[in-house]
């Protein structure tokens, strides 16, 4: 009997391209809009002459922080709720932010309120690419009552001739229709790869659209600070756009159908329809958010994934911030930048260094460029390879080793010279080698977690399924079939205290809050202590710290290895 190859997209063509072309590059999109405008916001809308960098690392840091707090919060309403309207509530609340923001006429409080309620949207729609990756992939796998009350029409023996056979073979018939098929969820790891690269192009969305306007409306005739305020008037209504195509686009999902704002005070399923599952409680929420921090430590695809994540989101931050400050750094250094502001240091990012040395500038974006178009060309390859390769994830272990090499390699032999200042060959292909690592451990991070939502039951059903079956066939002493069940007796008994498939897809949302804290903590850890590390130690410090989280990927998904390689028969 042949497997039939599973869909790449079980949900509707207009709730997969409202995901794949609303939700995740205009996640990412103005996320890279206001990181690379804030410092234009700071000097030329409020007009602060001192301390710029300092305003700019504070609002960066109080956003982080308080995403450590609203993605697992985000993620926790998204399974009482329903993505469908967290993303609605993210994007308005992002193009609200985005139109406050320039409001303001001091970076305290009301430039920093702006920031932190810019994190709260960003925060919802980043978590919210998590947590719809596997109802987008798992919508042909069972989904509670509804799917039981469509499947009752397919064939199936008569109920009272399995009967007259003996209750322990209908015992052993049904125990083997109920193990679910693994492969419907490999899907999630080739539609990975895909979020991977819509996501790449939000970032060249902001880019090559949203960050040229406020030159648009000056050369239209309008001042810096009106060019800047109806700049971010227009990304602004983009967002409510996202927004209103995200409410009407995402209806309706598959296992999202029953959820509504009305399950925040009631029960979303009743007991009868979803044993085991909880009613909507304070206490409740607790537990869920513990539970899904809890299966990183139980199991294994889930463990990875969260890692993966951690390492993903620092990458982004490594790359974007990181590798345009050494490259700062060495050209004032080195007096190869032909401005004479070069006693004022900015403090990173591309924006800052344009003003004060725009040599430094224009190869750091040739480098970041080359890093981010290889990370784009690599995305699909990674979700078809992680796909392939399920078991044992060798290309997430292939990203990780390059990002171990790339990160160690790149601050030692980027050292450019007064008559040289063009670096050489090697140090591009050593951004290759990191825009790699952080595509794979993206594509690879997502579709890991997806396929350990959608396969963590997998296992439970088939060992219950098997120790029903062992049970039912079960002989006594006499070496007689044991034919001790009765028509009244349930057919498949309730698992005890195990994870049933209804309860983990209800904490997919949870799960993909834990994933992005664990990435917002990646975050905090590279930006602080590498900062510091970066001015008191050594210019390699933040990039040694990116070669650490690599090698603990890499350990982690070895791990992983030997787990399955011992708990296989």
């Amino acid at each position: 009997m042949t497997t039939q190859r599973p869909p790449l997209f079980t949900a509707s063509r207009l709730q997969t391209a409202t995901y794949l072309l609303g939700v995740c590059p205009f996640s990412i999109a103005f996320l890279v809009f206001l990181n690379s405008s804030v410092s234009f916001v700071v000097t030329d809308l409020i007009g602060l002459e001192k301390g710029e960098g300092d305003a700019v690392g504070s609002l960066g840091f109080a956003d982080e922080l308080l995403a450590l707090i609203a993605c697992p919060a985000w993620g926790l309403l998204s399974d009482k709720i329903g993505v469908r309207y967290v993303c609605t509530i993210g994007y308005t609340i992002i193009a609200l932010s985005l139109a406050l923001f320039v409001q303001a006429s001091n970076v305290y409080p009301q430039l920093l309120l702006g920031r932190l309620l810019f994190s709260l949207g960003g925060s919802a729609v980043a978590t919210m690419v998590t947590a719809t990756l596997p109802t987008i992939t798992g919508g042909n796998l069972p989904q509670g009552p509804s799917h039981q009350r469509r499947s009752n029409h397919t064939w199936r023996p008569s109920l009272s001739s399995e009967i007259t056979i003996t209750p322990s073979r209908f015992e052993r018939s049904r125990s083997r229709e109920q193990i679910p098929e693994p492969t419907p969820t490999s899907s999630s790891s080739r539609l990975a790869g895909f979020v991977g690269l819509f996501a790449g192009c939000g970032a060249l969305i902001s880019l090559v659209v949203f960050l040229p306007l406020p030159a648009y409306f000056e050369r239209s005739g309008s001042s810096p600070a009106n060019a800047i305020r109806q700049s971010f008037y227009v990304v602004a209504s983009v967002a409510l756009l996202i927004a209103i195509a995200c409410f009407f686009g995402l209806r309706n999902l598959p296992g999202e159908e029953e959820k509504h704002i009305q399950s925040l005070w009631q029960g979303a399923y009743t007991d009868e329809e979803y044993p085991g599952y909880r009613p909507s409680t304070v206490t409740s929420y607790g537990k869920d958010l513990l539970h899904a921090f809890e299966l990183g430590f139980r199991h294994p695809d889930i463990c990875l994934g969260y890692v993966g994540g951690l390492v993903a989101r620092a990458s982004s931050v490594a790359i974007s911030l990181f590798i345009p400050l050494i490259v700062n750094y060495y050209y004032r250094r080195l007096g190869l930048c032909q401005r004479t502001d070069q006693d004022k240091p900015p403090s990173g990012g591309l924006g800052d260094i344009k003003k004060s040395c725009p040599e430094a500038y224009i190869l750091a974006s040739i480098l970041t460029g080359v890093s981010q178009l290889i990370a784009l060309l690599t995305a699909p390859v990674f979700g078809y390879l992680s796909e392939r390769s399920r078991r044992y994830n060798i290309p997430l272990l292939f990203a990780a080793l390059l990002g171990v090499v790339g990160y160690i390699t790149f601050p030692l032999i980027f050292n450019p010279q007064p008559t040289a200042p063009h670096v050489s060959g090697g140090v591009f292909v050593m951004v290759c080698f990191i825009g790699i690592s952080q595509i794979g451990a993206i594509v690879c991070s997502l579709g890991i977690l997806s396929n350990g939502v959608l396969n963590i039951n997998s296992s439970n059903k088939h060992q219950e399924s098997a120790g029903t079956s062992q049970d039912s066939a079960g002989l006594d002493q006499d070496g007689v079939e044991n034919n001790s069940h009765t028509e009244h007796d349930p057919l498949i008994s309730k698992p005890g205290g195990s994870l049933t498939f209804e309860d983990l897809k209800h904490l997919k949302g949870c799960i993909a809050g834990i994933y992005s804290l664990y990435g917002g903590a990646g975050i905090l850890i590279l930006t602080k202590l590498g900062g510091l590390l970066f001015d008191k130690s050594s210019t390699g410090a933040p990039f040694y710290i990116m070669a650490i989280f690599n090698g603990i990927l890499f350990l982690a998904g070895v791990g992983c290895i030997a787990w399955r390689y011992r708990k296989s028969p």
